[in-house]
């Protein structure tokens, strides 16, 4: 990918307070950030409570999601495959790119797709020209210059390019927000009824910030030791202290119970929502397995 291509209309995030290009028409944003220039204030290594402070002290390294986790879509998929992509991960933007995703090209927007093709409009499939634009920012801008620039020329989602050229991560316009506000549920959240809601028998599906006693008291299961629970209070951080790390999306933990956390949300600051399946509850992979196993025996 040519710099063209990988950095078109990348603004230098050198001045804190540019000069919009329409006077008073910066918006709520851009006044606030006229007051948060950022200054050489190292971000803290804890991940900092929500708060104004965030948007000078805060890096985009600090929120971005890793390139491993992007979820992005070649320019060749078909149109089957694309809906199914929006489908499992309920984005409402996806990033398209050219042979690898250091070669982005742009962002195909939910809303364009089913505009062009849905509601039985059929017709010839072609993305490239539906993308729309997207940031290319560098890991070191202040989120608040992010922010301001997100607002102003209305994209609402950028990737992270390193000093190679090539794709080091995402961040969205949420994202930055949720530093400022706390985390954003949306109406299309799911909806827990509470902190955990039960899939199936021996299996939920529970909020990492459930306090770790009524997970027990709902499961039966004793998950922490008394050392441990000294020490924890909620679920998230339970798997935190077992291993040492923010879990990625999709990875699976097994408890000393014979129990498994499989994460299935998380971003690079905190988990989110965790699947707790207990010892006897087979797994969807596990399942042919099994029964492949009893006909073989039956044989």
């Amino acid at each position: 990918m040519n710099s063209e291509s990988r950095l078109p209309d990348t603004p230098d995030p050198g001045p804190a307070d540019p000069e919009p290009e329409q006077g008073s028409g910066r918006g709520f944003f851009g006044r606030i950030f006229g007051r948060a220039e950022p200054t050489e204030e190292p971000a803290s290594p804890a991940q900092p409570a929500p708060g104004m402070v965030n948007l000078r002290r805060m890096r985009v390294h600090d929120v971005a999601i890793p390139k491993a986790e992007i979820i992005a879509a070649p320019l060749n998929i078909t149109l089957d495959d694309l809906v199914t992509m929006f489908r499992e991960h309920g984005f409402t933007r996806i990033p398209v790119f050219r042979g690898t995703l250091d070669s982005p090209l742009g962002l195909i927007h939910l809303k364009d797709l089913a505009l062009k093709h849905g509601f039985g409009a059929g017709g010839k499939f072609t993305l490239r020209p539906m993308l729309r634009p997207m940031l290319y920012v560098p890991p070191s801008m202040p989120i608040g210059i992010l922010l301001q620039q997100m607002q102003t020329r209305r994209i609402h989602m950028a990737l992270v390019i390193d000093e190679y050229g090539g794709v080091d991560g995402l961040v969205t316009i949420e994202d930055l927000i949720e530093q400022v506000i706390g985390e954003i549920e949306d109406e299309h959240d799911e909806d827990e009824g509470g902190l955990w809601v039960s899939e199936k028998p021996g299996q939920w599906l529970i909020q990492a910030r459930a306090p770790l006693a009524e997970v027990e008291a709902e499961t039966g299961i004793r998950l922490a030791t008394d050392e441990e629970g000294d020490e924890v209070d909620t679920l998230g951080g339970l798997i935190f202290m077992m291993i040492g790390r923010v879990p990625l999306r999709g990875e699976v933990i097994a408890h000393p119970s014979g129990a498994e956390f499989e994460v299935v949300e998380a971003d690079p600051r905190r988990i989110k929502r965790v699947r707790l399946r207990m010892p006897n509850v087979a797994t969807a992979t596990d399942r042919p397995k099994r029964a492949e196993a009893k006909a073989q025996a039956a044989e």
